[in-house]
């Protein structure tokens, strides 16, 4: 998948996406919206738990991530 930021977001639209947020914080789920500004809409949103085996955290029903928080967006 190449192109432009908000095309890569397009294409990703419900899709399981991991986005990592400058606080180095992690968060996995649906991703359901976007703007010009890549704040984030995600459903179904887990948090991984660094262990030895993969594990997460209960699943948060909608998150909204501001687009300036954003470091990265793996589809």
């Amino acid at each position: 998948m190449s192109g432009r930021p908000l095309d890569v977001l397009e294409a990703s639209l419900g899709e399981r996406v991991t986005v990592r947020l400058k606080s180095g914080d992690e968060y996995v789920g649906d991703l359901t919206g976007y703007d010009q500004h890549m704040n984030l809409v995600l459903e179904d949103v887990s948090i991984p738990i660094e262990t030895s085996i993969e594990e997460e955290s209960p699943v948060e029903d909608t998150t909204i991530i501001r687009g300036d928080n954003v470091v990265s967006i793996t589809p």
